[in-house]
């Protein structure tokens, strides 16, 4: 049974940091991608930021430039380094992960991963 667990949330102000870890047990084969999602209230889940086994990272223009994704492959951990945080990244954080097929068009959508774990909740307020 694969089990993925994100930790690292919390309550933050306007402008701090948080860093998110996405631990991976249970595999048996190694994912091609892994990637951060997050769903606001109300809202649909929407891509964050993705990384390859090979290490290319893929982000939401939003996030681009205050986010960094990264894994350590020897670890089966991912984590989102988040920085400058705003009120709008306020949500629950998702990690997924694939089987080890999804190709890079996809990764962008939710649908296209097979793993997920529970969520983590990031509160940026003051």
């Amino acid at each position: 049974q694969v089990q993925l667990v994100e930790t690292g949330g919390g309550l933050v102000q306007p402008g701090g940091s948080l860093r998110l870890s996405c631990v991976v047990s249970g595999r048996t084969s190694s994912s091609r991608f892994m990637a951060w999602f997050r769903q606001a209230p109300g809202k649909e889940r929407e891509f964050v930021a993705a990384i390859k086994r090979d290490g290319n990272t893929y982000y939401n223009d939003s996030v681009k430039g205050r986010f960094t994704i990264s894994r350590d492959n020897a670890k089966d951990t991912m984590y989102l380094q988040m920085n400058s945080l705003k009120p709008e990244d306020t949500a629950v954080y998702h990690c997924a992960a694939d089987r080890g097929q999804l190709i890079t068009s996809s990764i962008r959508r939710s649908v296209a991963y097979d793993y997920w774990g529970q969520g983590t909740q990031v509160t940026v307020s003051s």
